[in-house]
């Protein structure tokens, strides 16, 4: 299981710079609402979560030494656990998750961003 981050301190945390904050989130689902700053590596559907990290991390995450924060929409969601353990596989140094996901973070007022044309 990977170490988990609270709200308050990842937005700290974003606001200084200091994390790469990755959504799980099918791409759908990214483009539409995702944390401000946030790349998207999907971890949905489940059997796809490795491919798609495999794929997409090395272009979204080329230092394996930047702290990472993966979330997808709420406690229930896997989404990211799998991308967050592959990344771990891949040999990320310090990833960790925000596991009240999306949901929490808008319930609580705070910013998102759209990719939408």
């Amino acid at each position: 299981m990977l170490p988990l981050v609270k709200r308050d301190e990842l937005k700290a945390e974003m606001d200084a710079g200091k994390t790469v904050v990755v959504d799980t989130m099918p791409a759908a689902y990214y483009e539409r609402e995702h944390l401000p700053g946030a790349v998207n590596i999907p971890g949905f559907p489940y059997e796809d979560a490795q491919r798609f990290t495999d794929e997409l991390a090395p272009a979204v995450l080329p230092d394996r030494t930047v702290p990472v924060v993966v979330y997808c929409a709420n406690v229930p969601c896997r989404n990211s656990e799998l991308v967050g353990a592959r990344l771990v596989a891949l040999g990320y140094t310090d990833v960790r998750k925000y596991r009240e996901g999306i949901e929490d973070w808008v319930a609580h007022g705070l910013p998102t961003e759209t990719s939408e044309a």
